[in-house]
């Protein structure tokens, strides 16, 4: 891989550094905006409230049922398919887990380390560029279940106290790119009707 220099790598492991380098930013405290600092003094502050209902039995089945089988898995190696298999036989222990994932308002850290893929973008194989990967990270299936749980809950106190917008269609269920296409398309017609009565009328008006 060609260095910042010119120059290019020339073993394994400073290929992989020169790569990591490029694809995974350091996270560095002095390059952070106020926004930022803000977001990591929150995140140090217990996130559990006590009117935070506990995650049920079946909460936890509907999420792990609905994980898509075939799915490559992250570190650990274990597969959704593995983990429907673990539910089943004790489902009561790992909805406690995720119980006290909540009630102590934490996230293991073990769910959160990602196997991260370098893979080339179309036509650009056999460049010596960094620039030439996109990445894939695999997460541990674990903290994709807490994930789901923790959206489903959010999601649903959204919609019960009305604070998403109807025109919002991003990361909405039963809405899309398509619907928000439509409707735009019923906004402008309505308007170039309403432009076309108007315009009628004010012929009339001068003929008149």
């Amino acid at each position: 891989m060609r260095k910042p220099d010119g120059t290019k790598t020339e073993t394994m492991t400073e290929t992989l550094q020169l790569i990591m380098h490029k694809l995974i930013p350091e996270d560095k405290n002095k390059e952070d905006t106020p926004y930022h600092r803000t977001i990591r003094d929150q995140i140090k502050q217990p996130l559990y409230t006590m009117d935070d209902k506990e995650f049920t039995k079946e909460e936890v089945k509907q999420v792990i049922e609905s994980l898509q089988p075939k799915k490559a898995p992250g570190p650990n190696g274990i597969t959704n398919e593995i983990i429907k298999l673990v539910f089943k036989e004790i489902p009561k222990t790992m909805t406690a887990t995720y119980i006290a994932c909540l009630r102590t308002g934490r996230f293991p850290v073990n769910w959160k380390i990602a196997k991260i893929l370098p893979i080339a973008k179309p036509g650009r194989e056999k460049s010596a560029d960094t620039s030439k990967y996109r990445t894939i990270s695999l997460l541990n299936t674990e903290g994709k279940v807490l994930e789901k749980l923790l959206s489903k809950r959010i999601t649903h106190h959204l919609y019960t106290t009305e604070y998403l917008n109807e025109n919002q269609y991003g990361f909405t269920p039963q809405k899309n790119a398509v619907g928000a296409a439509m409707q735009v398309k019923q906004y402008l017609e309505n308007h170039l009707e309403r432009g076309s009565s108007n315009n009628g009328q004010s012929g009339r008006t001068r003929s008149l």
